[in-house]
């Protein structure tokens, strides 16, 4: 029986699963889960990484030696020939290449390792739950940062470098007024990105004179901690409605471009906020759109959507490598 691991390195959180594969089904037999190391260097991500794996393995009751193929899905940007992230955008402070591909190789004791964006995982992931299998789809991961993953005439995009659809770095705001975490104006996760949020929801307290109770001068006030308060604060209301008007344009030139039947919205922000995000992209969509909407719907796997397609993505490339 072949052993498959797929890894989900995100903004916020470092996940690995161990699964085997039959025709009709995807069986995880160990998870595990650690917060991705922030203001760290690159081999102390690359340390935690493989110790998420170990820990999989070891609910999964096998050896990380038993793995015959492995995916990864990561932030980026990628380097693929060289496997490694450089310069993240959501991971705080890391400057340094993380290597992932080689370490994983030498752990692992396999060459078969797919390397890929987190949202193309996501959007392989989401092909695999759909029925019917759509031929033009797009995973859109709202969470710490903002990325997609497109699927156009049933083919998986990946772009230059593995780096095709990294939208939330789409400049929606020309005046510049939010820095992303990428150090450029303007963009969509700028605004609405999970990380950017608490930031934005100052400058709107700041800039617009909207009364609130949440500390919006605290380094800990989070995305979460104003999306409890929406009904409740007058600020945490204003910040979700902007987010719902940049979230509306960045999903508009989102269909403009790659023309979906479907856009599958996952990551953490929309998926515990599914409501306050969806509905105001459904209600606005069709003032900035000119061609056929698609249907706007939250993603089939959850949270866990990527760390499928990561399993996926090695699954097909055992297959292939054989």
């Amino acid at each position: 029986m072949d052993y498959y691991l797929g890894v989900d390195l995100g903004g916020t959180n470092l996940r690995a699963a161990v699964a085997t594969s039959r025709c009709e089904s995807l069986d995880i037999h160990g998870k595990a889960k650690i917060s991705t190391p922030q203001n760290a260097s690159g081999s102390e991500i690359t340390a935690a990484l493989l110790q998420t794996v170990e820990r999989a393995c070891a609910e999964a009751g096998c050896e990380s030696s038993d793995i015959a193929a492995a995916g990864i899905g990561s932030v980026g940007p990628l380097n693929p020939e060289a496997g490694v992230i450089e310069g993240p955008a959501n991971i705080t402070g890391t400057e340094n290449p993380v290597k992932l591909v080689e370490p994983l190789r030498k752990r692992l004791q396999t060459d078969v390792i797919s390397f890929n964006n987190d949202a193309v995982c996501g959007v392989i992931g989401e092909r695999y739950f759909a029925d019917p299998v759509p031929e033009n789809l797009v995973y859109l991961t709202i969470s710490t940062g903002i990325g997609a993953g497109v699927i156009v005439d049933g083919e998986v995009l990946s772009g230059a470098d593995g780096n095709v659809g990294e939208v939330g770095h789409m400049t929606l705001d020309p005046a510049e007024r939010m820095r992303c975490g990428c150090g450029l104006g303007g963009h969509w996760e700028a605004y609405a990105g999970g990380a950017n949020i608490p930031r934005y929801a100052k400058e709107l307290a700041q800039s617009e004179s909207v009364q609130t109770d949440l500390p919006i001068e605290s380094e800990h006030l989070t995305a979460k901690d104003i999306f409890e308060q929406l009904g409740n604060d007058p600020l945490a209301n204003r910040v979700v409605e902007r987010i719902g008007h940049w979230n509306t344009l960045g999903v508009a030139n989102v269909i403009q471009t790659f023309a979906p039947s479907e856009i599958a919205v996952g990551g953490a922000i929309a998926c515990n906020n599914a409501e306050a995000i969806l509905n105001p992209i459904r209600q606005n969509i069709d003032t900035h759109v000119m061609i056929d909407i698609p249907e706007i719907r939250l993603s089939a796997g959850g949270e866990d959507i990527v760390l499928c397609g990561a399993v996926l993505s090695a699954v097909t490339a055992l297959s292939e490598a054989q």
